[in-house]
C-alpha cells in the first residue's frame, strides 16, 4: 500500500508536518494524579480540533473532516514523527467509544457524543473487565436490571483506564442472567458522575494511577443510554474490540517504529552499534518494525475496502505486544545504568509488564489464532 501516490496526499502530509512543527507542545505530559493530567490532554486535543486535525476520517456532521482513512494514517505517521503527545485519557474515546457509536449507536447518541469527543470535552473509559472476567469477557457478572425506563446497575469493574478523569464510560453488563453466556449482555453509555459510581484509582508499578476499580451501587441509567438494544451487547462489544484490534490504535503501533529509530540513533552516537550482538538485535528490531508497518497498512487497506476486521487482527496485536516487550528489553540493555535515573525507557519497561495481559492475555490470543486463523482444533 502506497500512501504518497498523488500530489494531493503529498500536500496533505506537508501541511500536517508544518502544522505539527508549529503546534506540538513544548512541555511534557504531567506525571501526577491531579486534574492537570486531564487539562493537558484536553488542551492538546482541543488544539488539534481547532486546527482542523481531529477526526480526519470522521464525518463532518460529527465534527470531523470527512477525509479518507489514508489521510488519517498519514496524520498518525506525522504525529509520531513529530514526537507529539498521544491521545492520553482520550485513547478509549477515539479507539473504542467513537468507532462503536459510529457503527452501532443511534443518531441522537452520535450527534451528542462524537463532537464532544473530537473537541476534547469528554474523555471516556472502558468498563469491561471484572475481577472474575478478564480474557473471559463473557463471564462478567455486573448486573443491569430494567426498571421502567431505566437500567439499575450493580457490580464492579477493574483495570478501568483513566476512569478518575473521565466523563463517560462504555459499560458492558448482564441484563439476562438466564441467557447463554455470550447472550443477555448489554452495552451502554455510562455517565461516570452519576450517584452510586465509586471510582478507586490503582497505583501501578511505575507509581502512576493508570487504572481504577469502579463500583456501581444501584446506579440508575436511562434506557436511552443503551447502544443498539438490550441483550445484544456481545455483538456491540465485538464491534468495540474490532476497533481496538483494527485501525483504532494505529498511532500506538506506528510509534514503536519511531522508537526503534531512536534506539538505533542512540547506539550510533554512543558507539554501541559496533557491538555485534547489539547490532544484531537492533537489526531484528528494524525488521520487526518493517513487518509491523506492513501489517498496519494491511489493516488500513482492509478497512478502506469496507471489510470487517477478522481474526487475523489478533495475530497483528500479538505480534505488536511481542515486539513491544523485546524493544523495551533491548532499550534497557543498551541504556544500562542510565535507567536508574528514571529514564523514559525505564517507565515504558515497567508499563510493559501489563502488555501481555491487557486486552486479553497472550495465551488466549494465541488460542484464537490457532483456532480461527490456522484452523487448528480447540
Amino acid at each position: 500500500m502506497e500512501l504518497d501516490t498523488s500530489p494531493q496526499l503529498k500536500d496533505f502530509r506537508e501541511e500536517a508536518r508544518t502544522w505539527l512543527e508549529e503546534n506540538v507542545p513544548d512541555e511534557s505530559r504531567p506525571l501526577s494524579s491531579g486534574p492537570e493530567v486531564r487539562e493537558y490532554d484536553a488542551a492538546w486535543q482541543r488544539r488539534q480540533y481547532e486546527g482542523g486535525w481531529a477526526g480526519i476520517d470522521w464525518k463532518p456532521e460529527y465534527g470531523g473532516r470527512g477525509l479518507s482513512l489514508i489521510e488519517q494514517v498519514i496524520w498518525y505517521e506525522e504525529l509520531v514523527r513529530a514526537r507529539a503527545p498521544g491521545p492520553g485519557i482520550f485513547s478509549v474515546a477515539f479507539g473504542h467509544a467513537g468507532p462503536t457509536l459510529m457503527a452501532r449507536g443511534d443518531e441522537r447518541q452520535k450527534t451528542f457524543h462524537l463532537p464532544k469527543i473530537l473537541s476534547g470535552e469528554t474523555p471516556w473509559c472502558q468498563g469491561f473487565s471484572e475481577p472474575g472476567a478478564g480474557s473471559d469477557l463473557a463471564g462478567l457478572r455486573t448486573r443491569g436490571v430494567v426498571d421502567g425506563d431505566e437500567l439499575v446497575i450493580t457490580g464492579s469493574k477493574i483495570w478501568t483506564s483513566y476512569a478518575q478523569w473521565c466523563d463517560y464510560g462504555e459499560l458492558l453488563v448482564r441484563t439476562d442472567p438466564e441467557a447463554a453466556k455470550h447472550k443477555g449482555l448489554t452495552w451502554l453509555i455510562m455517565d461516570m458522575r452519576l450517584p452510586g459510581v465509586d471510582i478507586r484509582p490503582i497505583t501501578s508499578i511505575d507509581g502512576w494511577p493508570h487504572n481504577c476499580e469502579v463500583f456501581y451501587d444501584e446506579v440508575r441509567v436511562p434506557l436511552s443510554s443503551v447502544v443498539d438494544r438490550v441483550d445484544n451487547g456481545w455483538s456491540v462489544a465485538m464491534s468495540t474490540l474490532a476497533a481496538e484490534r483494527g485501525p483504532g490504535f494505529l498511532d500506538q503501533r506506528l510509534q514503536l517504529i519511531v522508537l526503534v529509530d531512536e534506539l538505533v540513533d542512540h547506539a550510533r552516537e554512543t558507539g554501541l552499534i559496533k557491538d555485534e550482538a547489539v547490532a544484531d538485535r537492533l537489526a531484528t528490531a528494524r525488521a520487526s518494525a518493517a513487518a509491523l508497518r506492513s501489517m498496519a497498512y494491511y489493516q488500513v487497506s482492509t478497512a478502506k475496502k469496507g471489510e470487517a476486521p477478522g481474526a487475523e487482527t489478533t495475530a497483528i496485536r500479538t505480534f505488536t505486544v511481542q515486539m513491544q516487550l523485546e524493544l523495551t528489553r533491548l532499550a534497557i540493555d543498551i541504556l544500562g545504568a542510565r535507567c536508574l535515573e528514571w529514564h523514559p525507557w525505564t517507565r515504558r519497561w515497567l508499563l510493559d509488564f501489563a502488555a501481555p495481559i491487557a486486552g486479553g492475555t497472550t495465551d488466549i490470543q494465541k488460542n484464537i489464532i490457532g483456532e480461527r486463523v490456522l484452523g487448528l482444533p480447540r
